[in-house]
């Protein structure tokens, strides 16, 4: 196992965790560390982000991006999990028109307060919430807003409909598809699940894990994208060695930055300039590191 630094897009298999697709990846590029940016479920497939070694330190902007999905949503049909996996707990006759669907999926565009699936890994006192539901129990749950930016209906075959959901941070599509039941009167569950796109990454760009194994270890590692690529949207500042030196010892620095406050990406001033992290100029002008490479890879 060797360090390598970098950003893999995995398009994962359904019925694989996101764990195990992280664990394969890291095997099969002979990585040390890795962490992906973003759970999907094991119904699930798609995009999902493994970042290796120091890429791991941006991973939560990853989680934090907005996400693109297709959806298949069944209606009239309840489980106990709210999609595919789970036992059904109830069955209705399903009579409502496009036009009223529609309607109704205009109603959660913009944002709702959402409450999240008793089978999920939240944690009540240090347990999932799955561990939980499956003995039996109920733990508390608390709506939580939810920004849902759009969501179309592509495609209606009887009581499936087909739905593109782009959304934001903290968003179940599992709870709303049986929300969108709920309003509509009839129940609904998630049938099936793919992530399109999160952040500026795309699923068009990713690749299968049994495309990566008929690949030589200098293929697989060579698909790793640069560490730096999730802070792209970020302004840019670039520091003199000396200053990068201040910053990796966690000082301040007080000089006329031209970009506005907030998070910047940081780079160190060499030919080629090397990237240094995530750092942050605060509203009184000064530069305080966030979040840096180790020094030795700057």
């Amino acid at each position: 196992m060797e360090h390598i630094d970098g950003i893999l897009l995995l398009d994962k298999a359904e019925g694989m965790t996101s764990n195990a697709a992280l664990q394969a990846a890291k095997r099969l590029l002979g990585a040390k560390k890795a962490g992906h940016g973003g759970t999907l479920d094991p119904l699930a497939t798609g995009l999902l982000m493994i970042c290796f070694g120091e890429a791991t330190k941006f991973s939560a902007v990853l989680l934090d991006a907005e996400k693109t999905y297709a959806a298949q949503v069944r209606l009239g049909v309840t489980t106990r999990t709210g999609d595919a996996e789970g036992e059904v707990t109830s069955r209705q006759t399903v009579e409502i028109d496009d036009n009223r669907l529609r309607t109704v999926l205009r109603e959660f565009v913009g944002g709702y307060e959402q409450l999240p699936p008793a089978y999920s890994a939240l944690k009540h006192r240090g347990r999932p919430l799955y561990e939980y539901a499956r003995a039996g129990h109920e733990a508390p749950r608390s709506r939580r807003w939810v920004e849902i930016s759009r969501l179309s209906l592509d495609q209606r075959e009887g009581d499936q409909i087909n739905l593109t959901v782009t959304c934001g941070k903290g968003t179940y599509v599992r709870s709303l598809a049986e929300d969108i039941g709920v309003r509509l009167g009839c129940g609904a569950h998630l049938a099936a699940l793919r992530r399109l796109a999160s952040g500026p990454f795309r699923l068009d760009d990713a690749v299968a894990l049994p495309a990566i194994e008929a690949e030589s270890l200098e293929a697989r590692r060579a698909r790793l994208l640069a560490s730096d690529v999730p802070l792209l949207a970020l302004p840019e500042v670039v520091v003199a060695p000396d200053t990068a030196v201040r910053l990796w010892r966690g000082q301040r620095v007080i000089e006329g930055w031209e970009a506005p406050s907030g998070l910047v990406r940081l780079y160190v001033e060499s030919i080629p300039r090397r990237f240094m992290g995530l750092g942050e100029i605060t509203a009184d002008g000064c530069l305080v590191p966030r979040r840096l490479m180790v020094e030795k890879e700057a």
